[in-house]
């Protein structure tokens, strides 16, 4: 479990664990003119992504303002946005009030998807946690600093020189993908995995069990029926953006999760996409 504190009291992070290192995933947040904005619409742009709990207190104030500053000195690649849970009426009436301009300030408040993606959703108070991450040009994590306490700044000359950094090296080596990170699209007549690839990728993946040749199946067990509940959610977000929906059988405690491609009859690379990114969620 992976937790951030509070005034000394502990939060725990919900979603997935993102590594650096990794590719970054997509994501859905909102504009202040109440579009649909995910990563991919900053491609080829070194991204660096400033989260925070709310507009509402001194310190997110503070660290909008901050980078908003700072970005006179970056380069003309870089992008910086800034992502937190405000409503995107309240971003946007902050970003006049302050001459907020070289921060495009987003809001997850519609599907949490940023949160979820990217393990920064803090379960009890369905907000961001403080986080500053830089993503590549070509979509690679190269840097994560998360707060270990929501009412402390983050430090911003690291980040300003972990952003140098990627500025000066580009280029980081990523060992080579055995399967994407997102579901591509399956349309009918698509043809299931050969045995010999299923049995080799199902290797991979620990407490997923082979069910009939065609599907692939796991079982989470929780300390109640909420938790349970709460793990079905964040897992019904991620399977609504990929395009790929498992079945999901709540009984109390208990979620059981089937992963099999209809178009196929059978399983395909989607499936076990769809069970890497299960397996990266936390509550």
């Amino acid at each position: 479990m992976r937790t951030v504190k509070f005034q000394g009291n502990p939060l725990t992070l919900a979603g997935r664990n993102i590594k650096i290192g990794s590719f970054a995933p997509d994501f859905k947040v909102v504009s202040q003119e109440m579009k649909e904005t995910s990563l991919a619409d900053f491609k080829g742009k070194i991204k660096l992504l400033t989260v925070f709990p709310s507009l509402d207190t001194p310190v997110c104030d503070l660290q909008v303002k901050e980078f908003n500053k700072r970005a006179t000195g970056t380069a003309s690649e870089v992008v910086i946005l800034g992502i937190s849970k405000d409503l995107p009426f309240a971003q946007k009436r902050f970003c006049e009030s302050f001459d907020i301009k070289n921060v495009s300030v987003l809001s997850d408040y519609r599907y949490s998807s940023f949160g979820i993606n990217f393990g920064l959703l803090i379960k009890e108070l369905n907000l961001l946690a403080r986080a500053a991450i830089i993503v590549d040009k070509n979509d690679v994590i190269r840097y994560l600093q998360i707060s270990p306490e929501l009412t402390q700044a983050l430090n911003y000359e690291d980040i300003l020189n972990g952003l140098s950094q990627v500025v000066k090296d580009p280029e980081y080596p990523i060992k080579p993908q055995t399967l994407p990170g997102h579901c591509q699209p399956c349309e009918g007549g698509a043809l299931p995995l050969p045995k010999e690839k299923v049995d080799k990728l199902l290797a991979q993946y620990r407490g997923w069990q082979l069910v009939e040749d065609k599907k692939i199946v796991k079982e989470f067990k929780f300390k109640d029926f909420i938790e349970a509940k709460y793990f079905l959610d964040l897992i019904s977000e991620i399977a609504q953006e990929q395009g790929h929906h498992p079945t999901l059988t709540l009984t109390y405690n208990k979620l059981k999760i089937t992963l099999t491609t209809h178009a196929a009859a059978g399983l395909t690379d989607n499936d076990f996409i769809m069970a890497k990114i299960i397996d990266e969620v936390e509550i």
